[in-house]
């Protein structure tokens, strides 16, 4: 799964906020557990888009003057792990760096480039999610200070415009489609399609895994996945949602398609949620009314206010660099300790990031923002759901994705049927990871 990127519009809302919410110490105390001035290096993606590093390492530094915290840029989100595993087996890597998934961790861990901070996690508040998806062998190898969740982002002018009642929270994927049919047909002189579907794996996969009782990334048996690919494939045939071949071949974005109305609804992770309030602020993005709601579920046994929707997302975690220097340690658990607490928690939710640290304060600031929703049905889907990860943590995660991305895309490039694509993933996912 991929993260957006913020816009730059967020770099001094970043400045200010370390500034107006991290100052809540003493400001001659030093709480980290230092013995002196101690610089930190923290790794980070893009800072000219990505405010959040810039906004923790500000923050830290308030409450804890003692410790200057060092963002060590790598320019390409994308290809991130790529160049951090780099580092880390050249000896040059930061003293903490992000996880920005679970994909990885196994090969992080078995590598050696993990420290244990077990101690850490036994302190954290209990309303901290995804601590238990870093945990190997009984010990916990890093620590989530941001946990995003799948939503449903839909825009209330284009439904009015078609005459469709906005979701209510009791959608399953059936209703979803009838929605997107239904809202193309009714947006046809305006040239909006009903949805956006990006092109990620993540946007099938992730779901149909989470949501699908029994379904089993490492079984082999990825007949699970069937009805979500033919939903897909049917929306595309219906012109419902742009082709998988044009959004590859156009470079499409969602950014762009739902921020400029092509599209009235948009299955995206939460972290687009501060993207959207930056780009209508700056005008990349049009001024229009948007609401979020829970994802389309997989049966009616979870929609509905009353139930627990499910659905999807890796946390986002700060592990330590084992070369560290022993002077540096316990300032840098102090580190990891803020950012997944309340101090993290306060500057991201400013910023429109979810924290991992989940609370009543949390989704207060969130929606104190300018810009937000302000309906009941926005605050439940933010607030309440049941969040499953993406990547299990084991040695074959990282081989089986790669193959099922394969098949993905073979799928909604038409090149395979739904059947077919399903079929040749089981049988390399048998041959060459020796799964099924």
């Amino acid at each position: 799964m991929k993260r957006s990127q913020m816009t730059a519009v967020g770099v001094a809302a970043a400045v200010a906020l370390s500034l107006a919410a991290c100052g809540g110490g003493d400001a001659g105390s030093d709480d980290s557990g230092s013995a002196g001035p101690v610089t930190l290096k923290i790794s980070g993606w893009a800072l000219n888009a990505t405010p959040e590093f810039q906004a923790l390492a500000d923050g830290y530094h308030e409450e804890n003057p003692d410790v200057t915290v060092e963002v060590v840029e790598y320019r390409d989100g994308n290809d991130y792990d790529t160049q951090i595993i780099s580092d880390l087996a050249a000896g040059t890597a930061p003293d903490l760096y992000v996880l920005k998934n679970l994909n990885k961790l196994w090969t992080f861990q078995t590598g050696g480039q993990l420290l244990d901070v077990s101690d850490v996690a036994g302190e954290l508040d209990g309303d901290v999610s995804g601590v238990d998806s870093y945990e190997i062998d009984g010990k916990t190898w890093a620590i989530p200070y941001r946990q995003d969740s799948w939503l449903l982002y839909y825009n209330k002018d284009l439904f009015d415009a078609a005459g469709v009642d906005y979701p209510d929270g009791s959608w399953t994927w059936d209703d979803y489609a009838d929605a997107a049919e239904t809202l193309t047909a009714g947006l046809g002189d305006q040239g909006a399609k009903g949805t956006y579907q990006h092109s990620w794996q993540s946007l099938v996969q992730g779901f149909a895994l989470a949501q699908t009782p029994d379904a089993d990334l490492l079984s082999g048996d990825y007949s699970y996945l069937e009805p979500y690919y033919q939903r897909s494939v049917d929306l595309q045939d219906a012109g419902a949602q742009q082709t998988y071949g044009t959004v590859t071949t156009s470079s499409l974005t969602y950014q762009a398609e739902f921020g400029t109305q092509k599209a009235a609804m948009l299955p995206m992770g939460s972290w687009y949620i501060g993207t959207l309030l930056a780009q209508q602020e700056n005008g990349e993005a049009d001024d229009f009314s948007w609401g979020i709601a829970p994802a389309p579920q997989f049966d009616d046994s979870t929609t509905g206010t009353d139930n627990t929707p499910v659905t999807f997302g890796d946390p986002t975690a700060f592990g330590i660099n084992p070369a560290i220097d022993d002077a540096k340690l316990d300032a840098a658990k102090d580190f990891l300790t803020w950012v997944a607490g309340e101090g993290g928690a306060t500057v991201l939710s400013e910023l429109g990031v979810t924290p991992a640290l989940t609370n009543d304060a949390v989704t207060e600031t969130f929606f104190g923002l300018d810009g937000m929703p302000a309906d009941d049905l926005s605050k439940f889907a933010f607030s309440t759901h049941d969040t499953r990860p993406e990547n299990p943590v084991a040695a074959e995660t990282a081989s089986v994705q790669s193959i099922l991305n394969d098949a993905h895309s073979a799928i909604m490039s038409g090149s395979s049927s739904v059947a077919d694509g399903i079929s040749e993933a089981e049988d390399r996912v048998a041959s060459e990871v020796g799964l099924g």
